[in-house]
Formats: C-alpha cells, sequence, structure tokens
C-alpha cells in the first residue's frame, strides 16, 4: 500500500491502517529520538509521543515531501524540544578517561577492541558526537535520506547538512585512528 492510501485509510478510522503506519516508520523514528536523547528511559515515551502527534497532524500532511521525512521531522523537533526542556547542553567528545568511565570500560582501548565487535565501539562513538551529527549521519546512513530530504527534517540548509556529514565522518574518524594508535604494535 503506497504512502497516499495509507494516509486516506487512517484518516478515515481504520486502526490497522494507523498500526501499519507505525510499523513501517517506527525504526526510522526511533533513530530519530535515540540520535538526539541519550537517556534510554525517556525515548520509548518520546516514540510514543511523535505518533501521537503524526496521527493528530496527518491531515494537514500535504504530499509535498514523503511521508517518512515529515514524521522525521516530527521526531527530530519532539527530541530537540525535549532536550530545550531538560536544559541539557550538547557536548563535543569526552576525553579519553571520560570515554572509559562513560562506557564502563577500565580496559585499554586496544583491549576493548579485541573484545568487542567494531560496529559496537563505532556505534558509542557515533553516540559521543554532538546531536547534529549523530542525526545527520543517522539519517544518511542508515535510513539513506538524501540531503534534501535530511534539510527538510532538520531544518538545516542542504549545506549544513553537506558540512554537518563532512564534520562527523572527520570527527569519527579521528577518533577510530586515536583508538587504533593507542594499540599495542
Amino acid at each position: 500500500m503506497d504512502d497516499k492510501a495509507l494516509v486516506s485509510q487512517v484518516l478515515a478510522g481504520e486502526a490497522s491502517a494507523f498500526r501499519l503506519l507505525v510499523e513501517r516508520h517506527q525504526r526510522l523514528v526511533m533513530h530519530m529520538v535515540a540520535r538526539v536523547v541519550d537517556q534510554p528511559e525517556d525515548r520509548e515515551e518520546l516514540c510514543q509521543d511523535v505518533f501521537v502527534r503524526v496521527y493528530g497532524k496527518l491531515g494537514e500532511f500535504s504530499f509535498q515531501s514523503k511521508l517518512s521525512t515529515w514524521i522525521a521531522t516530527i521526531a527530530y523537533r519532539h527530541a530537540v524540544n525535549h532536550l530545550r526542556k531538560q536544559k541539557m547542553k550538547w557536548s563535543e567528545l569526552p576525553e579519553d578517561d571520560r570515554w572509559q568511565e562513560r562506557w564502563g570500560v577500565a580496559d585499554t582501548p586496544a583491549e576493548v577492541l579485541e573484545e568487542a565487535q567494531w560496529d559496537e565501539i563505532v556505534r558509542q562513538l557515533i553516540d559521543q558526537l554532538p546531536v547534529q551529527y549523530r542525526t545527520v549521519l543517522t539519517l544518511y546512513h542508515l535510513e539513506h535520506f538524501d540531503y534534501r530530504e535530511i534539510g527538510e527534517a532538520t531544518g538545516m540548509p542542504e549545506g549544513t547538512v553537506k558540512n554537518y556529514l563532512f564534520r562527523a565522518r572527520q570527527l569519527l574518524k579521528e577518533k577510530v585512528i586515536l583508538l587504533q594508535r593507542s594499540e599495542p604494535i
């Protein structure tokens, strides 16, 4: 079922259509919220809130963008608003000793690399990036949004999206290189 038919059925009050909409987009919403909000206990509630907002505003959706882009926009803005309400500060990458504290790792980075999967380490490093960089990386690499769609979802100009994606990759690369250099030769 295409998005227009799905939206029509949801607006007609068909509960199964809304369930399908949630199933199709729950991963996207979870990625958007998880990349902005660090507290796992808040994420599930925020995701539910996003779908309540989607349901309430679905009648206003005009298909000028993809449905997934519109939902991602709602998720992103809702998560950012949550952060603002919590008066949380977006931080830069922590120092190496803070990295060990934050992730409960007492071993050296070389020992961590031997024990853990690279994808888990990279995910943790991504989680340490500023929220804008995490969001852009997630949308581009995991959700396969293009620059324009990311801009629509986040409200960022396309040039900013490209710049943030470049910077995020650079920061991530630097952290990985630092981890590799700390391995014994």
